[in-house]
């Protein structure tokens, strides 16, 4: 999922997706207290999602939030970080490029009808294909037959179908890839892939605005009313009574409160008029470990948090030697100890320590020399004025600032934050390629693979429908990561994939900060909250208290 409400991603992502920061509106809706009986509803706070409730157009974490709780992925994630069946019965293959996904029976759409394999080759095929321009295309390019439905700019789609995607029985799907890929099954646990039911295609063979407003899923909950983006503070959801898997044992309604700050979030958390905040802002940290008590968490995370450098879009910052001396004016270790109270660590890698791959020490140019900065950003000839954009609902306003008298101090320039006041509002305006300052960035994973910190955010491909947001493009990176793809094994692989995250630390195409943790908490109404890999709430497990 790109971007972590501090990310597109933190998609999708992703998939990440998991910490980059959005909250929302303001005071409490109604309904009384969270969670009292059966009926009254435990509540979690999200910012707004960027796009309407769809599978296959969402890659940020508001939206990927609430459509984990409408659909079951296929795979979960155990804690190892191994992919394990949810929806599949059984993901097998025998050469890495031809893999067959055998569904479990006895999932249902919310509308009663049984789910096939045909509903994913559905969702699989329409999000592939350029003309319906979502924002997850990009993930399905590895399936042979991409590039028929996904030509690229300026071309027409030659097909509707993948040739690489069979439908062999009702609960059977082949999927053939154009090339091994030995971590596919590890990336179906991700948003856009996702099944889609036949209703949601209206008769011009397009998403319909009702199905992205009240999507119909086959997972643990299902969508009571249409979300009307833009006005509804809410988004309510019950539990679907067939879904075959685990639900909660004494709760039946859940409510997505959006909200535009995450202080407001925390002073309703405190007051027990919201349940669960799962992104704490940084201002409240030290309040809220002697607030909440045992409810406040603080667990690892597999998100990054750094500065985008609008690479292809902006001449001022085409000297690596630019992005290098700024990395170095960040002093990445007062601001993780002093801004986020210790909760964050400073980044010195483009992987997060959680996930296999990782090399402490790797990014020498992420260690603060304010002397040296100084010496190389003038010898290079960077600009003497910044703009530092963010999204203001999100708690990023105190390390941006942080970050704004680091440069300002250690360069001798002048840089001016520029908020956004959501989340949507910076990700519409870099995918527009409207906006052109440096920007606040965040990345949860999608799946838990040192590939999902390289493709999506830094492959030449995903500048179209990923989320390469400055327009970054290496061809040696590129090979390097195709051939980590199509290695024999996962350890093979990884070799691969740290040789293209040396090219990254050697070009700085972005500026890693920090790594994330989970800092979140709940209210006196619920216990045993959980996040899962994905910095999503595993709702089953959780119970009024």
């Amino acid at each position: 999922m790109r971007v972590t409400k501090g990310a597109r991603i933190v998609a999708g992502t992703a998939l990440l997706a998991l910490a980059v920061a959005a909250c929302g509106s303001g005071a409490s809706d109604g309904g009384g207290t969270a969670a009292g009986g059966d009926e009254t509803p435990v509540r979690m706070e999200i910012g707004e999602p960027q796009e309407l409730l769809n599978p296959q157009n969402t890659t940020e974490t508001e939206g990927a939030e609430v459509l984990a709780a409408v659909f079951e992925p296929l795979v979960n994630y155990d804690e190892n970080k191994e992919p394990v069946e949810a929806a599949a019965e059984s993901i097998t293959t025998t050469d890495s490029k031809v893999w067959t996904i055998k569904l479990k029976s006895g999932y249902t759409w919310h509308d009663g009808k049984p789910v096939t394999a045909a509903d994913y080759a559905r969702a699989w095929n329409y999000a592939a294909n350029q003309d319906n321009a979502m924002s997850s295309s990009y993930f399905f390019g590895r399936i042979d037959g991409y590039e028929d439905v996904h030509p690229g700019e300026g071309k027409t789609p030659t097909t509707k179908e993948m040739k690489g995607l069979k439908v062999v029985d009702d609960l059977t799907l082949e999927v053939t890839l154009s090339a091994p890929f030995s971590q596919f099954k590890t990336m179906l646990g991700y948003t856009a892939f996702y099944p889609m039911p036949e209703v949601a295609l209206g008769a011009d063979g397009k998403i319909t605005q009702a199905y992205g407003e009240q999507p119909i899923g086959q997972g643990l909950f299902k969508v009571d009313k249409p979300y009307k983006k833009g006005t509804d503070q809410s988004i309510d959801l019950t539990v679907y009574d067939k879904f075959p898997g685990t639900k909660p044992t004494n709760w039946k309604k859940l409510q997505f409160k959006i909200y535009t700050s995450s202080e407001t979030a925390y002073n309703d958390l405190q007051a027990d008029n919201l349940d669960i905040h799962d992104s704490l802002p940084a201002s409240t940290i030290n309040s809220a470990k002697a607030a909440l008590g045992d409810r406040y968490f603080d667990e690892p995370d597999a998100a990054v948090g750094y500065i985008g450098v609008p690479l292809k879009y902006n001449p001022d910052f085409k000297n690596v030697d630019v992005r290098k001396a700024i990395s170095m004016a960040i002093d990445r270790e007062t601001i993780t100890e002093t801004v986020f109270s210790g909760t964050r660590s400073p980044a010195d890698d483009f992987i997060n320590p959680a996930i296999p791959g990782y090399r402490k020490g790797a990014c020498t140019a992420c260690t603060y020399n304010p002397a040296e900065a100084k010496k190389l950003y003038d010898s290079a000839g960077g600009p003497k004025s910044i703009e530092l954009g963010y999204n203001n609902d999100g708690g990023h306003k105190e390390w941006i600032e942080a970050v704004a008298n680091n440069l300002r101090a250690n360069l001798g320039i002048e840089v001016t934050p520029k908020p956004f006041e959501k989340f949507q509002g910076i990700l519409d305006a870099l995918d527009s390629k409207e906006y052109k300052g440096l920007f606040r960035m965040g990345w949860a994973i999608d799946y838990p693979s040192a590939e999902n910190y390289l493709t999506p955010i830094f492959g030449t491909g995903a500048i179209e429908t990923g989320s390469n947001y400055g327009g970054y493009s290496n061809k040696e990176f590129d090979e390097l990561v195709a051939k980590g793809d199509q290695a024999s094994t996962p350890e093979e692989g990884l070799q691969f994939y740290q040789q293209a995250d040396d090219i990254l630390l050697k070009d700085l195409p972005y500026i890693p900060i920090y790594f994330y943790r989970s800092n979140f908490g709940h209210s006196t109404k619920v216990k045993n909250v959980k996040l899962n890999l994905l910095n999503q709430v595993n709702w089953a497990e959780v119970e009024k208290a």
